[in-house]
């Protein structure tokens, strides 16, 4: 790795970490010794990167500092493409709509030596089969997750029996033919997983539910994680 990519890549890793990162830690993954990454450090302070930290300690970088958003690597520029195809072969018109327009400006704004990576790939995501006709305005779902706002909505579950429940959106998860919308359930007063082609009718309502979007999550999460847990004991 070139030094000049090896600073770079510092950097990244202190972007990503949200905790102090040690000498150790960076030098495993770069695969250099502790003494270049105190050299690379020291000289990353001396360019006014505003890093914090000692040795033996770990480093912290400021988390006002921002770089250039597009001084991207060729495997990250593979990574976000990839993402991107993705995304426009199997999310809502809005948000395919979006992938397609951020591997465009993507094209648009790096240098142009890096622009093969884009138009040549050597990674591809392969075209899905359609999903099913969703029952609700996916886009519209995606604004009251974040807004923390509930949906009234008429379900068909897989016995064919029908049911209205007043739900509370946490995230849309993408299978390979459907869509999936997990969200607190008020009815069953638990999470629930809702095919999104089984929805039959919609209502959006103005009435927040009264947990913060990150906080709902997080209970998802865990509940999510005690269900695995279950399944492997």
């Amino acid at each position: 790795m070139r030094r000049a990519d090896r600073l770079f890549q510092i950097i990244q890793i202190l972007r990503r970490s949200g905790r102090p990162v040690t000498a150790g830690l960076l030098a495993g993954e770069l695969e250099v010794s502790k003494r270049s990454v105190y050299r690379d450090i020291a000289d990353l302070m001396a360019q006014r990167v505003p890093i914090r930290g000692e040795a033996g300690l770990g480093y912290v970088l400021d988390r006002d500092f921002d770089m250039p958003p597009l001084m991207l690597t060729p495997d990250e520029i593979e990574a976000a493409v990839l993402g991107a195809q993705w995304v426009a072969e199997r999310g809502d018109a809005v948000l395919a709509a979006a992938a397609r327009d951020l591997i465009a400006k993507i094209a648009t704004a790096v240098p142009e030596r890096l622009r093969p990576f884009i138009a040549e790939p050597t990674v591809g995501a392969p075209s899905g089969t359609m999903a099913a006709p969703d029952g609700l305005d996916i886009a519209r779902t995606r604004a009251w997750i974040r807004s923390g706002r509930k949906i009234r909505i008429r379900y068909r579950d897989q016995h064919s029996e029908d049911s209205e429940r007043t739900i509370w959106p946490v995230i849309i998860g993408y299978a390979e033919t459907v869509r999936l919308l997990a969200a607190w359930c008020e009815l069953r007063r638990d999470f629930r997983h809702f095919r999104t082609d089984r929805i039959l009718a919609a209502e959006f309502l103005d009435e927040c539910h009264g947990s913060r979007p990150g906080d709902l999550r997080t209970r998802w999460k865990r509940r999510m994680e005690a269900e695995r847990g279950l399944r492997l004991s």
